[in-house]
Formats: structure tokens, C-alpha cells, sequence
């Protein structure tokens, strides 16, 4: 099964970049994009019935990735939010586990694990 995946992303490089890699490598559809908190808070609670992955960048346009990852705390047990950033330091995934993330993802030399917990959570929901 495809995961449905929200991407909040503020580069439009390594937004296109990823979509195209993980939809190849690991049974992800992208189902739409934000470049700033308040784009990404809206999609993802308004339509909250709509997606089954989150991939939040901290550092946006507008606002914070930490603001996406708050609204996001009363997801349904399925869903799963990701952060995906430059800046994964022991401090920021210690702030992310107390927003409720499942997994925290260094931009620069974790994307094979990103697409590997991709491809684990594609089979979970099957």
C-alpha cells in the first residue's frame, strides 16, 4: 500500500528531490506540499483523514516546523510524523519525542533510513 504523505518542505529543490525519490524507492504519494507553518498546520488538520505520513522540515519560510508538529499531536494512532532537517541534534530530537514524533531524520546523511522507515511503514499499513 502507497503512503499518503504530506510533505512541509520550504525547499523547492529538496522537496522535488525527495517526492521523486521516496515515491520511486519506498511506496510513497505525495499528497500535497507546504512551505510554511501555517499552510502545513491547516492541510494536515483540516484534511486529517487524508494522510498516513508527515515530513516536517524545522526551519521554514514562516514559522516552524515545531508548530506543524504540535498540531499534529492528536493524530490517529496510524499516522506518522516525521521531521526531516539539517539540524537533528540531541536537543532537537529530544524536543521532537515531546511533540510526539515518531522518527527524526538528518537531511545530510539519513535519507536511506528515511526511505527505509518509509518502506517499513507502507508494509505496516497494508
Amino acid at each position: 500500500m502507497r503512503l499518503k504523505t504530506y510533505i512541509v518542505e520550504d525547499n523547492p529543490t529538496i522537496r522535488e528531490n525527495l517526492i521523486g525519490t521516496l515515491e520511486e524507492l519506498a511506496c510513497v504519494s505525495a499528497v500535497g506540499t507546504a512551505e510554511t507553518e501555517n499552510e502545513g498546520k491547516a492541510w494536515l488538520t483540516n484534511n486529517s483523514d487524508q494522510w498516513d505520513l508527515a515530513i516536517v522540515d524545522l526551519f521554514l519560510k514562516q514559522g516552524s516546523g515545531l508548530g506543524v508538529l504540535a498540531a499534529c499531536r492528536d493524530r490517529l494512532p496510524r499516522q506518522k510524523v516525521v521531521v526531516l532537517s539539517n539540524y537533528a541534534t540531541t536537543d532537537i530530537r529530544h524536543r521532537c519525542a515531546q511533540l510526539g514524533v515518531d522518527a527524526v531524520f538528518d537531511k545530510s546523511n539519513e535519507i536511506d533510513a528515511l526511505v527505509d522507515y518509509c518502506i517499513q511503514q507502507s508494509g505496516s499499513t497494508v
